[in-house]
């Protein structure tokens, strides 16, 4: 009789742990429904992985790191090389573990993009994130990059002390322009909100910054006037890259190749600019090895080969471990000026 009962206890207790170990598969998936293994502390990531390069001296310093935490976005930038491939979000408080271990690793500096941040919770996550590294990790700057169309004025009255630098990206003055790029949705134009976002950067003492990218479509525009009357911090201006499997080849989900412009045309374009005094150009030469970029499982992204080939997670590995896969070229990096005055308290700002 006890051997029965004994028995009828055990067959429960598997049953109750095929159920759990079910849900919990369940749960795995559903925050990571495309077939890529979830890179948090435990699993293992399988897939493949650039050469860890070879360093002379100890692994670089990630002074200064780009967080693209999601990859949706409600635009479609016919040229966009971080594209909607995953629709993963880490927990909130996997995201803050990361950032302390980048402080911990010597980040100065923390970028976060995407795809688009303030589609995540209506701009709540970035928020609580932006608010995370400047108030407990103190780091010296924290920034985002934005097309600007979800960002809301209670959005700068709630975090706008946090933030140091806000980039809108904004490719053209012209909005037909801005429609066959793909950087609009619905009737809201781009324009006019950029100029509202410039107004509230003022108001809440945040440095207004521009990106825009230079392409196909807006090579021959000149936007002189109206990058001087926006004044903002640094206009970055990049040339178009293609990144295969992002917007260029088969598994890609851009077709980027009809925005691609000669190192002639963009020369040209940046030689028409030249008395913009924010002017800071960024070719593809200095572009593809010279930011550390984190994609939305916290690992790094080697694109040396024209593919973002990832690391491990940091959270899986740490930072040293995993910048190793980088890619990362830091004199490249100093060489294009990726370090300057990048915390507002020493800007020299009028708001």
């Amino acid at each position: 009789m006890q051997l029965a009962v004994l028995a009828r206890l055990l067959s429960v207790g598997r049953a109750v742990l095929a159920a759990l170990r079910g849900r919990l598969g369940a749960l795995c998936w559903s925050l990571a429904p495309l077939p890529l293994p979830l890179p948090l502390p435990g699993w293992r990531d399988s897939a493949p992985r650039p050469q860890e390069q070879e360093w002379d001296e100890e692994p670089p310093t990630p002074t200064s790191v780009n967080y693209h935490f999601t990859r949706q976005c409600n635009y479609k930038c016919g040229f966009c090389f971080h594209t909607a491939k995953t629709s993963f979000v880490l927990p909130l408080e996997e995201a803050k573990r990361g950032l302390a271990m980048l402080k911990e690793a010597g980040m100065e500096k923390i970028n976060f993009s995407g795809g688009e941040p303030f589609l995540q919770d209506r701009g709540e996550f970035v928020g609580k994130l932006v608010q995370f590294c400047k108030q407990e990790l103190e780091l010296p700057s924290v920034s985002i990059v934005s097309n600007g169309s979800l960002i809301r004025k209670q959005w700068f009255q709630k975090y706008g002390e946090y933030l140091d630098i806000l980039a809108i990206s904004c490719d053209s003055f012209d909005e037909d322009v801005n429609v066959l790029i793909g950087r609009r949705q619905g009737k809201k134009n781009h324009v006019e909100n950029l100029h509202k976002l410039r107004q509230w950067c003022r108001e809440y003492a945040v440095a207004f910054k521009i990106n825009s990218v230079i392409n196909r479509f807006n090579v021959e525009e000149d936007m002189n006037e109206q990058i001087k009357a926006l004044n903002p911090v640094r206009w970055k201006v990049f040339q178009c890259l293609l990144i295969e499997g992002e917007n260029s080849g088969e598994d890609a989900l851009r077709e980027a190749e009809k925005f691609v412009i000669s190192d002639e045309d963009f020369d040209r374009f940046l030689d028409r600019h030249k008395d913009v005094s924010c002017l800071v150009p960024e070719s593809n030469q200095k572009m593809r090895d010279s930011y550390l970029i984190l994609d939305e499982y916290m690992r790094f992204l080697n694109c040396r080969n024209g593919r973002k080939e990832p690391s491990k997670s940091i959270l899986d590995v740490g930072v040293e471990a995993a910048i190793k896969f980088s890619g990362f070229d830091e004199k490249m990096f100093l060489r294009r000026g990726g370090k300057y005055v990048w915390s507002k308290a020493d800007m020299k700002l009028d708001w």
